[in-house]
């Protein structure tokens, strides 16, 4: 930690342990370890000095200001010391007070003859960790396994606190490599590489991944949970979406532009209002079928746990050759996971999607301009009554035969007119918002902004697929707001080794590794 120029400053911790490491012979020993008090006074001092100074002198904007950020940077300090400290005393102080041997995934390791130092990243800073080694036996490979290290959950160096706030400011929409790296820094004071960065990110991603599923379905509940609790006209919606975006990819020194997917689960209640939605995202894919059985694992995984009335559910997409095939070969022949029953689907084609056919029959018709307008906007409107859709094409059919468009305007005429032909019973919207459906796809258009174009389509940026799709595992687990449960039920999944602390009493157990 540094102080102002020209200042008196007090003994840090960091000065402290350096000159007890070089006086005090073996750091190891018990005796040669300053009582956690001792260590506690540097930055105590540090306090009372800063409280003492702000008294003293004469108080102004600047001087307050200059105080609470001194005194962030020593109680981050003070916070070090008490983790390093706590840190270094779980394991016996004295070698040969530990285990002189012992077994883990069925292979026997032997003590080393002393710990060895390590420099761990934690959310206050840098501290030294003194640990005590196993090597298994050399026909076992000579590896070593550091128990104390697998119990706190290191990952490449750094504490699971840490490692959490690293993935999510990766995670954030607008962070960079470079930013995330420089907040590091600022808030935490660790000093880390691009490449360190990239492998804890890409760690955490895949062990949150394995909870995801189960975490977004409970999000999932809660919200079917309130809708079934709300007031209002009509039965609670559970809505699926899909949407495409083009994404940029790095391959063999060129760049790629492909089609990734952003899919949504959405919850209604009974006044249509949205009450969230949890999201999924993934990289380019021919037939995009990872996307699609994640989805159908989250609906599934939904309706089996879901002990309430069944609500309504739409399918609202734009009529792409994807979201078309996924409605025709899953949804449709979709049964209820737990009576087996076949479930009722509305697919809703996107109403701006199908206004967009109205502009483009306008424009054959009569050209840009005033006429061409009102009719679109008149179609529009008839579009959303009942039967509207079949008075839409009436209207255009009657209109071609009088004005006949030829040329590029007759077969713009006719794929507009065919879009709308051949999908007229998914255009009832007069129906659909009648039962309380929602008629457009905003929420997963505006999915493919949040979750792609917030992130991975900043200035100048390229992505290598397993890159890409690292970050895009780590956001939709914060857009669909299961951050913390994730993470937690990861870390409850990751205990691998028990360590036996001094203060802990010996007792019945699993097996013990140190």
């Amino acid at each position: 930690m540094q102080f102002p120029e020209g200042k008196d400053t007090a003994m840090t911790y960091s000065i402290y342990l350096a000159l007890a490491m070089a006086t005090a012979g073996d750091a190891g020993d018990a005796e040669s370890s300053p009582d956690l008090p001792d260590l506690l006074e540097g930055a105590l001092g540090r306090i009372r000095e800063l409280v003492g100074r702000l008294r003293q002198g004469p108080l102004s904007p600047l001087a307050a200001a200059g105080f609470e950020k001194d005194l962030q940077q020593a109680t981050r300090e003070l916070a070090r010391v008490v983790a390093e400290w706590a840190y270094n005393h779980l394991e016996p102080a004295a070698t040969a007070a530990a285990p002189a041997e012992v077994r883990y995934e069925g292979s026997r390791f032997r003590r080393l003859a002393k710990k060895t130092p390590q420099r761990v990243s934690t959310l206050f800073g840098t501290i030294a960790l003194r640990r005590l080694g196993y090597r298994a036996s050399p026909a076992e490979g000579e590896a070593v396994l550091l128990p104390l290290c697998r119990a706190l959950g290191l990952v490449h160096g750094a504490t699971p606190a840490l490692v959490e706030c690293a993935a999510r400011y990766q995670a954030e929409g607008g962070a960079t490599q470079k930013r995330t790296l420089a907040r590091l820094r600022a808030e935490h004071g660790v000093s880390w590489g691009v490449k360190r960065l990239r492998q804890v990110t890409a760690f955490v991603a895949a062990a949150l991944e394995g909870h995801r599923p189960a975490a977004q379905a409970g999000q999932v509940l809660r919200w079917l949970g309130q809708a079934q609790a709300s007031r209002g006209p009509h039965r609670p919606v559970l809505s699926a979406g899909r949407d495409g975006i083009t994404l940029g990819l790095r391959l063999r020194g060129c760049t790629l532009y492909e089609v990734a997917t952003a899919g949504t689960l959405t919850v209604y209640d009974r006044r249509g209002r949205r009450l969230g939605t949890a999201y999924l995202a993934r990289t380019p894919e021919p037939g995009q079928g990872t996307l699609g059985a994640q989805l159908t694992q989250l609906l599934q995984e939904v309706l089996r746990r879901w002990q309430g009335p069944l609500p309504r559910l739409g399918y609202v997409t734009d009529a792409g050759d994807n979201e078309t095939a996924y409605y025709r070969k899953v949804l449709r022949r979709l049964r209820h996971p737990r009576t087996g029953g076949r479930l009722e689907w509305f697919w809703v084609v996107d109403y701006y999607h199908a206004s967009e056919r109205l502009w483009a029959m306008a424009e054959a018709l009569f050209g840009a301009g005033r006429r061409s307008w009102a009719w679109a906007r008149k179609m529009q409107k008839l579009l959303l009554k009942p039967g509207g859709v079949g008075r839409v094409l009436h209207s255009a059919a009657a209109l071609r035969s009088r004005r006949k468009p030829a040329g590029k305007r007759l077969a713009e005429f006719r794929r507009a007119y065919r879009y709308l032909q051949a999908r007229r019973g998914h255009l009832r919207y007069a129906e659909y918002r009648r039962l309380g459906l929602p008629i457009g796809s905003g929420v997963t258009e505006a999915a493919c902004k949040t979750v792609f174009t917030q992130r991975l389509k900043l200035s100048g940026m390229r992505w290598k697929e397993a890159g890409a799709q690292t970050i895009l595992t780590l956001r939709v687990i914060l857009l669909s707001g299961v951050w913390q449960e994730v993470y937690q039920k990861t870390l409850e999944a990751a205990r691998e080794v028990e360590v036996r602390t001094p203060d802990q009493s010996a007792g019945p157990g699993g097996e013990k590794a140190a």
